[in-house]
């Protein structure tokens, strides 16, 4: 079959062949029908040896949905040519993390030199993905593999956040979403689900701020000298919005969430940049919390999965083969993709 390979170390992926696998006691062969190509596989690539806890060569792409094409023995929940996406982060589902169903924090994570398919074992950038478990398996009814695999990140990585900033969320208060990219967007339309909070956007692009508008902001700020105040000024009294959510994570990015948040808001750092946050008495306001998340748990997916299912989540797509994810690839690096792409093999 063919597959998207990371073979070295700061070097691009290769299209390349390879065996179909075959499920063991407790696994599931999935038959791949989309995947997405996440910024994350940016850095995984760009990143020297030992960033991170890998080994190669592994097959990437870690937002993956599709049918099963076969089980191995013990498997009872799933049979052949049932639709399923499959949950990214693949812990070891016995340590204490793993046992709350909280599999994106898994203490066993970098013992296992893995954080799950695409991302230390082989993913689904390919024609077929073994996934090791049945309990990472999703179902997902009628919903197209094409929308629903980036639902496992794209999805899931804004509504964990949200979710945690729900209580500050209330009548009156004001969110800020940075970056409306592939799950920035996503994260707009989430935002207007689960709350009735006013929603700002912030993007350098004029597209993402056009996309962010249709998917639900109340307000489209350009990035750059000045949006600071264009900020505070849609917040009450301008003193700063109650929650921060930067999908971008450089330094200029993280100063503008210090900027503009107000006393005790939230702010979510979601994007792995490698920026700075200013955490200093006056760089950030009083009582702010600060959250690195991960990812997101797996019974989040399933509420992901519903509110896709009942008309909630309309994810930007633009559908690729698996010829064109090279490609694709440096087009998300150039900042080209608006959106998601998405791979069909």
């Amino acid at each position: 079959m063919k597959a998207i390979r990371l073979v070295e170390w700061e070097q691009p992926p290769v299209l390349t062949d390879v065996e179909v696998p075959e499920p063991g006691p407790g696994e599931v062969l999935l038959r791949v029908g989309a995947a997405g190509l996440c910024h994350s596989d940016l850095h995984v690539m760009e990143w020297p040896e030992g960033t991170l806890p890998y080994d190669l060569p592994f097959t990437l792409g870690h937002e993956d949905a599709g049918w099963v094409a076969t089980v191995g023995p013990g498997v009872t929940q799933y049979r052949a040519d049932d639709p399923v996406v499959v949950y990214g982060p693949w812990g070891c589902g016995c340590c204490r993390t793993c046992a709350r169903g909280e599999e994106n924090i898994c203490e066993q994570a970098t013992a296992r030199r893995a954080h799950g398919g695409g991302l230390g074992r082989n993913g689904g950038l390919a024609e077929f993905l073994l996934v090791p478990s049945e309990r990472l398996l999703v179902p997902v009814g009628d919903l197209n593999p094409v929308v629903a695999a980036p639902l496992t990140d794209a999805a899931l990585t804004p509504y964990h956040v949200i979710k945690r900033a729900l209580p500050k969320l209330v009548p009156g208060s004001t969110a800020v979403v940075i970056g409306v990219g592939g799950l920035g967007h996503v994260a707009v339309q989430v935002l207007r689900a689960l709350s009735v909070t006013r929603i700002i956007a912030i993007d350098r692009r004029p597209e993402a701020l056009e996309l962010a508008t249709r998917a639900g902001a109340d307000v489209a700020v350009t990035a750059g000298e000045g949006a600071r105040d264009d900020v505070l000024a849609e917040t009450p009294g301008r003193r700063g919005t109650n929650a921060v959510f930067d999908f971008v994570g450089v330094d200029d990015t993280l100063q503008l969430a210090a900027a503009v948040a107000a006393v005790g808001a939230d702010v979510m750092v979601v994007g792995v940049s490698g920026g700075t946050y200013p955490m200093s008495f006056g760089g950030s306001p009083l009582e702010a919390s600060v959250t690195i998340p991960n990812w997101g748990t797996r019974s989040e997916l399933l509420e992901v999965v519903a509110l896709a299912r009942g008309g909630h989540l309309s994810i930007e797509i633009e559908q690729i083969g698996l010829e064109d994810v090279l490609a694709g690839y440096e087009r998300l690096h150039r900042g080209e993709v608006v959106g998601r792409a998405v791979a069909v093999p």
